[in-house]
């Protein structure tokens, strides 16, 4: 399949009796990511005997299959009226506390529900986003930094072009004092740590990113796509089979606290796609699943872009994580009760 041949028209052979019919696309089009293919079928846009399929299809072998990857239709930053909690506001800057499930702009795969859609739907100006080496600035007005989707908490936003040149500098800097509460599998020996693994792209699972033991190795392993990383924890508490972290970033990479926790073998709770297991257990007892990786943003202070005066916002645990937390104190007995800076 080609960019002037967006249809591929092909036949299921009779070894692949019995294949998913998204596992089976997946072979017959390397050039389409599995993401991508999964979009098309939820589309529509991919037939089986000229009739729309399921990704979980079982094929019998003969079926004609119509594959009609069709270019996407470009991402736009639109408004949309979508409460956001407030955490500190003023003509420069604004301070939210995201919920967990939303992201922070759009991508692909998502273009409604964003951070973006919702400071849009407010009204009110917004920095044209900086300087995008891929292009999509345009879709991120106001985005200083970001936060995964499955995070919660604090995040800063420049009203301002002046407020995002001085911010964006300010994160350059590391000035800017990010602290996050975590929960990781397992206990601790130490009451406090250093994490300083450099983070690259994983080379075999692209979708992840990948603590490595030291830049030499990194850089054999994916020339010029590894960039140091240093992450701070300290111990609030143990619950019998995970530990409650207070951590502090003083880099930004992309999933750094999920990468270099998972590195030393304790992977937040919840986080599935760096190596947690999908529920914890407790003796007999297996724990509700959380649905997300246990990390909150609780923490954010830096120099105000205008007057230089120390800005600071704190956000309280998430409900979600904060009920999840009273479930496994009980399920393991550990008198716990949370920090009342954190509640």
């Amino acid at each position: 399949m080609t960019a002037s041949n967006e249809l591929e028209q092909l036949v299921v052979q009779t070894q692949d009796r019995g294949s998913r019919l998204d596992r089976w696309l997946a072979t017959q089009c390397p050039q389409l990511s599995r993401a991508r293919l999964q979009q098309l079928i939820e589309a529509r846009l991919v037939l089986v005997n000229d009739a729309p399929a399921k990704a979980s299809q079982k094929l019998r072998g003969g079926e004609r299959v119509l594959v009609d990857a069709r270019p996407r239709p470009p991402l736009r930053a639109e408004a949309e009226f979508i409460p956001l909690e407030i955490a500190y506001e003023d003509d420069d800057i604004l301070i939210v506390n995201k919920p967990a499930g939303m992201s922070v702009h759009a991508g692909a795969g998502h273009s409604r529900g964003t951070l973006v859609n919702a400071l849009l739907g407010r009204g009110q100006p917004l920095s044209k986003g900086g300087e995008s080496a891929d292009g999509q600035g345009a879709l991120r007005p106001g985005i200083v930094h970001r936060l995964d989707k499955g995070t919660s908490g604090l995040i800063v936003i420049a009203k301002t072009d002046s407020a995002h040149r001085k911010l964006a500098e300010a994160f350059r800097t590391r000035t800017v004092k990010k602290t996050y509460l975590a929960l990781v599998e397992g206990l601790l020996e130490k009451a406090s740590g250093k994490i300083a693994f450099p983070i690259g792209r994983d080379p075999v699972h692209r979708t992840r990113m990948k603590a490595f033991s030291n830049a030499k190795s990194a850089g054999r392993s994916r020339p010029g796509v590894t960039r140091e990383a240093l992450t701070e924890w300290h111990r609030l508490a143990d619950l019998a089979i995970a530990t409650l972290l207070e951590v502090q970033l003083y880099t930004g990479r992309t999933h750094q606290i999920r990468v270099h926790l998972s590195a030393t073998m304790h992977p937040l709770v919840g986080d599935t796609l760096y190596g947690a297991s999908s529920r914890l257990r407790v003796g007999k007892t297996d724990l509700p699943q959380l649905g997300r990786q246990f990390l909150h943003a609780a923490k954010l202070a830096f120099p105000h872009p205008r007057s230089g005066q120390w800005v600071e916002a704190r956000a309280p645990l998430a409900p979600d994580l904060r009920n999840y937390l009273a479930a496994l104190a009980t399920a393991t007995q550990t008198n716990f009760q949370l920090a009342e800076k954190y509640l």
